[in-house]
């Protein structure tokens, strides 16, 4: 069968932009840099092995050149599970200092709640442990400076869990961006939704958890289960859903568009169906750049349709790219169309896999080379400042201003 003119267009443009042959179905890249013998195999552990971490625990078992050895949590129930994915030889500690004087883990995944993302990643880096660091990597500005400053003076490997930086659709979204294709981009949208279950707790073993441990730095306060297991729309522990979601295409947007602050910030948001949080659970945010472009977020805790992605609109072309597609829409395919229907795409590929084993392999490959990573820690701070501007939008109920001379959020 012949190809069609926009089949073919899409083939041309990813010859020439990535390599001839390359396919329209893209898989995450995992390519080892080297195989190691079993006396070089990496050994990592986990800090904070909630569900988060638990997925990437499972992602890193399936990575050759690597075993788990070690996991600490306060919350005894959620550790045994972690062991069960590593192994039953896997140590286990209560206190992840003690998991850090292991001179035998050469490196450390934290997936902890967010409050605690500055003070491990810093005792991790102290010990001489490379660094898996989730996202938002931190829960204040002043987290983001502390963080930076610890980031310069280390020759540790750190990666941010940005993972679309990884992933091989979003790589080539960004080298569609450079090349000019879309032209001149005025406007970006992002978007997530989820649906927020509102259903009984489970029930905690409070005898299995070191309530008081898991608070850490944050005020002491007695024991809740909504903020136990909803702690990121918690202004004590977490940024809410800007923090927790919108950090993830902030990064896309800084990459693909070569930008790192936003220069205002206003959001507008409600509490509707979840009253109990601190957080809004709907939110639509204006963020205005440098480089004569906005970007726009929209997110409910209602609705789960659509989930998340992001759409940047050029002058010559529109490029939509989510966690499964791209697809970029050409002005010219207007022409001779009637304007109710969408445009065929001019190209379109599909994502399979999950582009977080491709980053896990990358921070395993950089901590081998020393080389530096993907999502470097400075790229995780700017993503999570961010959010941090917008949610003082929220908070002071008024448009802000980023003051990048004296590194604070202004009314504007």
């Amino acid at each position: 069968m012949t190809p069609s003119r926009s089949s073919w267009n899409r083939r041309r443009f990813l010859g020439t932009t990535i390599g001839g042959g390359a396919a329209l179905a893209l898989g995450p890249r995992l390519a080892r840099a080297q195989v190691l013998g079993a006396n070089d195999r990496l050994r990592v552990g986990v800090v904070g092995t909630g569900g988060r971490a638990r997925h990437l625990m499972r992602l890193l078992k399936e990575l050759p050149g690597c075993e788990m050895v070690a996991v600490s949590d306060v919350f005894e129930p959620r550790m045994l599970e972690a062991v069960e994915i590593a192994g039953p030889a896997t140590a286990k500690h209560a206190d992840y200092r003690r998991l850090l004087d292991d001179k035998d883990v050469h490196a450390v995944l934290v997936g902890s709640p967010d409050h605690w993302h500055l003070k491990m990643a810093a005792d991790a880096i102290a010990a001489g442990k490379d660094v898996y660091l989730e996202k938002p990597v931190s829960r204040t500005l002043e987290d983001g400076d502390a963080l930076l400053e610890l980031a310069e003076g280390t020759k540790q490997i750190v990666q941010t869990g940005t993972q679309q930086r990884s992933w091989e659709h979003f790589a080539l979204g960004k080298q569609i961006v450079d090349s000019g294709k879309l032209g001149q981009v005025t406007f970006v949208h992002t978007y997530w939704h989820q649906r927020m279950g509102m259903g009984a707790w489970p029930e905690v073993d409070q005898a299995r958890l070191d309530w008081k441990g898991w608070l850490g730095s944050a005020p002491e306060q007695p024991w809740n289960p909504q903020r136990f297991f909803r702690w990121r729309h918690f202004r004590d522990f977490g940024g809410g859903v800007l923090t927790d979601l919108r950090t993830h295409w902030i990064d896309v947007v800084h990459w693909y568009m070569g930008v790192t602050t936003p220069q205002t910030a206003v959001v507008t948001s409600a509490k509707y169906r979840i009253k109990t949080m601190d957080w809004p659970d709907t939110v639509t945010a204006t963020l205005e750049y440098p480089r004569d472009f906005m970007v726009t977020h929209t997110g409910t805790y209602a609705s789960s349709i659509d989930d998340g992605g992001l759409e940047f609109r050029g002058d010559r072309a529109t490029l939509k790219v989510d966690r499964e597609r791209l697809v970029v829409y050409s002005e010219d395919s207007r022409k001779g169309e009637p304007r109710r229907h969408t445009p065929e795409p001019e190209i379109l590929v599909r994502s399979l896999g999950d582009g977080t084993s491709a980053h896990l392999s990358n921070w395993l490959d950089c901590i081998r080379s020393r080389k530096a990573p993907t999502a470097p820690i400075r790229v995780g701070v700017e993503a999570a400042r961010a959010a941090h501007i917008a949610n003082q939008s929220i908070l002071t109920g008024s448009r802000v201003r980023w003051n990048a001379a004296a590194g604070k959020v202004e009314r504007a």
